[in-house]
């Protein structure tokens, strides 16, 4: 792809918002995202006064038949989706990967019916194993904006990002350029530049790596892989099968990422997680919240990004502690 179709942007978070104030422009404009729901994409687009339509996955994960009658809705109702956002790569909150073939089942969808796909994938690098093709790999029609972020892949807290838009954009006047040249217009009423200091760290720590953001990332996957592996091992000891059934826990098994989701039998609003931090010493996030029209109210979300094995079992010991108080109080 062209060089000039990508924007650095301050973060992942700035990509999100440009991408949306470019694309949606009118009140019949749609945002569609998959729910559960990363919050950045909400708030970005309720900051912008746009209510995203959420398409909720299915236990297994993303169905496209789900977008596709979402998208049949709101025709319906005269509204015209333009984009969807989603993560496909062991998302957040609930770490799910999108299968392959699900992935070109979308791409498909997305050019039959004509709006782009927004593909945020922040996790991928940081994740353990050969990952499977970026959406935007296999886009041939030029349906996807790939968003990044490099706070992910070189350090913390590092408001470097990109959004990769070489759709082709024709004005009114015959003229054709980039989505991104769009996107840099607006860029340049929001944050004017992304610090050059920033880039230039950004850039010295890729060429000690040849360009390869992955081989940075080894130790870091391999860290988050070990994690993820004491975790699921934890909840397996804490919750012997038998049990488990009786008091209707299960959770999934991410392949990468930091996340993973947890159901249970009470509400896991943010009263159930004060008496967890308070009464058990240890805290987690509801799903509710990553839901933008409501949903998730019986799951919790587990980060496992930088805990040692230790604090993993010392956690999860406490979190099975507070389960079975809550399943018992919510029987009597």
């Amino acid at each position: 792809m062209p060089p000039e179709s990508v924007v650095v942007t301050v973060g992942a978070q700035e990509a999100m918002l440009l991408v949306v104030r470019a694309l949606i422009a009118g009140l019949e404009d749609v945002l569609l995202v998959s729910s559960p729901c990363y919050v950045g994409i909400t708030g970005a687009a309720w900051l912008l006064d746009i209510h995203p339509v959420a398409v909720e996955e299915a236990e297994g994960g993303f169905r496209c038949a789900d977008l596709a009658a979402a998208i049949r809705v709101e025709r319906a109702r005269g509204r015209c989706p333009r984009a969807f956002y989603v993560i496909p790569d062991h998302s957040n909150p609930s770490g799910t990967t999108m299968s392959l073939e699900t992935r070109r089942e979308l791409l498909e969808l997305a050019a039959r019916k004509g709006f782009l796909l927004l593909e945020d994938s922040p996790y991928r690098l940081v994740s353990p194993g050969r990952q499977l093709p970026t959406l935007k790999a296999l886009d041939t029609d030029r349906r996807v904006v790939h968003l990044g972020s490099l706070s992910k892949t070189l350090f913390p807290g590092f408001r470097v990002g990109f959004a990769i838009a070489d759709q082709p954009v024709t004005r009114a006047a015959g003229c054709t350029s980039l989505l991104a040249d769009e996107l840099t217009k607006i860029k340049s009423m929001v944050s004017v530049n992304t610090s050059p200091v920033s880039q230039a760290v950004a850039a010295g720590m890729l060429l000690t790596a040849d360009g390869r953001a992955s081989e940075l990332n080894v130790a870091t996957a391999a860290f988050h892989r070990d994690a993820m592996r004491a975790t699921l091992r934890a909840l397996e000891a804490a919750f012997p099968e038998g049990e488990r059934d009786v008091l209707g826990v299960r959770w999934n098994e991410p392949t990468g990422g930091f996340f993973l989701a947890v159901t249970v039998p009470f509400r896991a609003d943010n009263a159930a997680l004060t008496r967890s931090a308070e009464g058990f010493g240890v805290i987690w996030t509801p799903m509710s919240y990553f839901y933008p029209q409501g949903g998730g109210e019986y799951a919790l979300r587990l980060s496992v990004s930088y805990l040692t094995h230790d604090q993993i079992i010392a956690g999860i010991g406490r979190l099975a502690r507070f389960v079975r108080s809550e399943a018992a109080a919510t029987r009597t």
